[in-house]
């Protein structure tokens, strides 16, 4: 079904839960699996609005991305893993190793997004926008109970 499965890391817990879905669903789909760390030149720093993303220096960009193969190599035994970093914008970078890798999905976590205007996050709605093959958004937060009336 799937041949090359794409994901994107970040250091945090909602990036590492979207990759341990790209695990199952390569795994499930004898898929390969691809995790992406997009960096660029700057220090590490959090970007809150209207990035949403880590944007990391090479150095920590790949130590990020050893982790995390490393992490789903141990959860996931068998699961046949690469990882790459890619300079820029994370959702660029992940557009942009699926177009080069001529893979079949993109796996991308939904932040939670707060106002009304904001459905997805703004790596999820640029990958969504621009992906080259289908895209899966998992849901990495815990959804708020909402009162019926």
């Amino acid at each position: 079904m799937f041949n090359t499965v794409i994901t994107g890391v970040d250091g945090t817990d909602t990036a590492y839960n979207a990759a341990r879905r790209a695990a199952e669903i390569a795994l499930a789909t004898g898929a390969a699996l691809r995790v992406v760390v997009a960096y660029g030149k700057f220090e590490v720093e959090r970007l809150e609005e209207p990035e949403d993303f880590l944007f990391t220096t090479a150095s920590e960009a790949l130590k990020i991305v050893n982790d995390a193969t490393q992490a789903l190599l141990g959860e996931f035994p068998g699961l046949g893993v690469e990882g790459s970093t890619s300079e820029g914008k994370p959702g660029a970078a992940l557009v942009q190793s699926a177009v080069d890798l001529d893979s079949d999905l993109i796996v991308i976590g939904n932040k939670r997004a707060q106002g009304p205007t904001r459905i997805l996050g703004s790596v999820a709605r640029e990958v969504t926008a621009k992906a080259p093959c289908d895209v899966y958004v998992v849901l990495t937060h815990r959804r708020r109970a909402h009162n019926s009336r």
